[in-house]
């Protein structure tokens, strides 16, 4: 294992986010936040609890898990494809380093960064709502399963995308609906039965479901499938990356 370059690699990355830290800090932040005050304030002081939650904090885990699926999918596919489009990704591949290490100093600075804006955001929910964690080890713990699977999921991304405007397409156009479909805002148990069902093979409703069982000991779905789902796509996506570094698809051209 060359720890020389991971760390290069990684101290590289934070160092670009800390740069525009405005942008890869604040602006989550601050979006996060309007969240709160129109939904957690505004409307939430004219609803009930669900399950025994004020809904300003019941949407907690869904608005963390909305901007820690953003956050590490954008962060880890702009890593990777700065380097293709200014052409110094060729100097990656020539360096002595295996595509183990290329994944650990990338994955591992965008999933650090994610976790960061998740900090953030938990920190600046208490100024909203009251709301404790009831299994702090399992939130945790899910967290930086949730981050590393979705920067390998953003890595690909990077790899494949050819232009600024496709890194956006998936973040934009899949992952935000799925999240606003996934029970961010509500319980899937409050659907029709019809819908319920359909909800399920929203793979978001999994990770909200068990984020929010971390936080309050209540879940749309069984923890287990959570888990689960989770380290399938995990799975998957390291299969991915590791045909595309043998193949080299979409990095040598």
């Amino acid at each position: 294992m060359n720890i020389h370059g991971v760390r290069a690699i990684y101290k590289f990355e934070m160092n670009r986010a800390f740069r525009t830290w405005m942008q890869s800090l604040i602006a989550p932040v601050l979006s996060t936040s309007l969240y709160f005050i129109v939904f957690g304030s505004a409307i939430g002081s004219r609803m009930g609890d669900i399950g025994g939650v004020s809904y300003g904090a019941y949407i907690i885990p869904g608005l963390l898990m909305l901007s820690l699926l953003s956050e590490s999918i954008s962060n880890s596919a702009f890593g990777i494809y700065m380097p293709k489009w200014s052409g110094t990704i060729y100097e990656l591949l020539s360096a002595p380093v295996n595509w183990v290490e290329v994944l650990l100093g990338y994955v591992g600075a965008a999933a650090t960064k994610s976790l960061i804006v998740g900090v953030l955001i938990l920190s600046t929910a208490r100024f909203f709502v009251p709301y404790e964690v009831a299994h702090p080890v399992w939130m945790v713990g899910f967290l930086i399963l949730t981050a590393i699977t979705f920067c390998l999921f953003g890595f690909i991304i990077g790899l494949w995308a050819d232009s600024f405007q496709k890194l956006q397409i998936i973040p934009l156009l899949v992952i935000t609906p799925l999240t606003f479909l996934g029970g961010a805002f509500y319980s899937i148990n409050m659907l029709p039965p019809l819908w319920q069902k359909v909800s399920l093979f929203n793979p978001v409703v999994y990770l909200i479901s068990g984020l929010r069982w971390a936080f309050y000991g209540q879940a749309d779905v069984n923890i287990g499938a959570s888990v689960g789902m989770t380290l399938m796509f995990m799975a998957a996506c390291l299969a991915v990356v590791w045909w595309v570094f043998k193949t080299g698809h979409r990095i040598r051209r």
